[in-house]
């Protein structure tokens, strides 16, 4: 028998580390790429593709659960009464957050929905002193202070306050909250999600076609199928993403989280040519400080954790 060296033995978890940067790869330039895909199904109104996005990953989701076979722990999660409340608002704030991004993108601020996505680690910060009452080192608050900072000089720039930002950034925050108290399987939980929401979204689109206001079905085929692929592009990044939870620590899934918004910032400033006064660059260069100031501060919390736990488990 070959012997085995310590570089074999490492092999999986290099392995597994490769895939977990791949599928968060995968998501984040999925969810950058999206802001292509919207203007593609248009004459269809923001209202019109989030009712039509919610039904499509809905019918997604069941594919992916009778395929895997995981349909009895779909029903079991459909008879925890906590749960699906959980989950029902948690679909709620993704939806809401889904429509913002769908009209921003459309509207052509596509570089303030990159901020909102910046912003929200902050906030995820922030909703952890206010919901949990958990307490925040100097450089935190310095972080945050400094996001605020941001967002004041991004008003003047904007000439009001960034509302469709904050409003992603509120949603998802939110979103994450109530996903963390359900404790969900993750294609399970986001099924229900899109299942619980397939209602409403079901019967605005009744609505939409009963009152003549609905274009899907009424422009071509190539339109329709379009608009129907928007459950396959919806829900890939997401599993996607789960998929490199489970692989990625998360000093290393952090940084990779700043990519999507990233992409997109280039892509509403280079492609899309959307104007960048200089207080906007101020205020998007603090937003950046306030990251770059958290993120060392974790990574350096987590490490000296670390060596603590090491030097205990040594005594």
């Amino acid at each position: 028998m070959i012997p085995q060296g310590p570089s074999a033995a490492l092999r999986p978890e290099s392995r597994a580390l490769s895939h977990g940067v791949m599928f968060a790869l995968i998501a984040n330039m999925a969810w950058a790429a999206q802001v292509f895909y919207w203007p593609l199904v248009s004459p269809a109104d923001p209202v019109e593709l989030l009712a039509h996005r919610v039904v499509w990953s809905a019918l997604f989701c069941v594919v992916c659960v009778v395929v895997l076979r995981q349909q009895y722990r779909l029903l079991d999660l459909f008879g925890n009464a906590r749960q699906v409340v959980l989950l029902g608002g948690a679909g709620a704030c993704l939806s809401t957050g889904w429509g913002l991004l769908i009209y921003a993108v459309i509207a052509g601020r596509v570089v303030e929905t990159s901020l909102g996505l910046f912003l929200i680690p902050l906030g995820m910060v922030l909703a952890g002193v206010v919901g949990f009452g958990e307490r925040l080192r100097h450089t935190q608050w310095a972080a945050v202070g400094t996001g605020v900072l941001a967002t004041g000089a991004l008003s003047l720039g904007y000439g009001h306050v960034p509302w469709v930002a904050l409003g992603l950034c509120s949603l998802m925050v939110a979103y994450a909250m109530l996903k963390k108290q359900a404790q969900a399987p993750v294609l399970e939980g986001f099924s229900v999600e899109c299942l619980l929401m397939a209602v409403p979204a079901l019967a605005l689109l009744a609505w939409l076609i009963a009152s003549g206001h609905h274009t899907v079905g009424t422009i071509s085929v190539s339109h329709t199928a379009l608009v129907a692929a928007s459950g396959i592009i919806t829900t890939v990044p997401l599993l996607a993403y789960a998929a490199s939870l489970k692989r990625l620590p998360l000093t290393l899934l952090g940084p990779l989280q700043y990519l999507n918004p990233m992409a997109q910032f280039v892509i509403g400033v280079t492609v899309l040519s959307e104007d960048m006064s200089a207080t906007r660059w101020l205020g998007f260069a603090l937003v950046w400080l306030a990251l770059a100031v958290f993120t060392v501060d974790s990574i350096r919390h987590r490490q000296q954790r670390r060596l603590a736990d090491t030097a205990e488990a040594a005594t």
